[in-house]
């Protein structure tokens, strides 16, 4: 693995932090809306990951990010304070989520052809 494989690699687990913690955020404060928003915020930065690395790792580093904040969001703190609450848009993006990195890990890398592709008998 070459070092700026692994630095993006690290940015996208940062990232997933990021967007997983904005997801929480968003997600019941506009609720059909905030919901597909973070959804497709997660999404979107797993798709790149695995776009921009060109690996499957690439989409699994943002997904670990997210899923460490998200797990650590859902735990209630001593003053009984937390930021998920017990709504149906909470399991949604919980599940959700986990779903849309499973899809973007496994989905399959398809090469682009090259400029002489036209004819395969050349």
């Amino acid at each position: 693995m070459s070092a700026a494989r692994a630095a993006a690699y690290m940015v996208f687990g940062v990232l997933g932090v990021l967007v997983g913690a904005a997801g929480a955020l968003v997600q019941a404060a506009w609720f059909p809306g905030g919901l597909v928003l973070a959804l497709l915020g997660a999404g979107a930065l797993f798709h790149a990951g695995t776009q921009l690395t060109g690996t499957r790792i690439g989409a699994a580093a943002p997904a670990a990010g997210w899923l460490i904040a998200v797990m650590l969001l859902t735990s209630s703190r001593p003053e009984g304070d937390f930021v998920f609450g017990a709504g149906i848009g909470s399991y949604v993006y919980l599940l959700g989520g986990m779903v849309v990195a499973v899809i973007c890990a496994t989905m399959p890398q398809v090469p682009q052809p090259g400029e002489d592709s036209a004819r395969l008998g050349k």
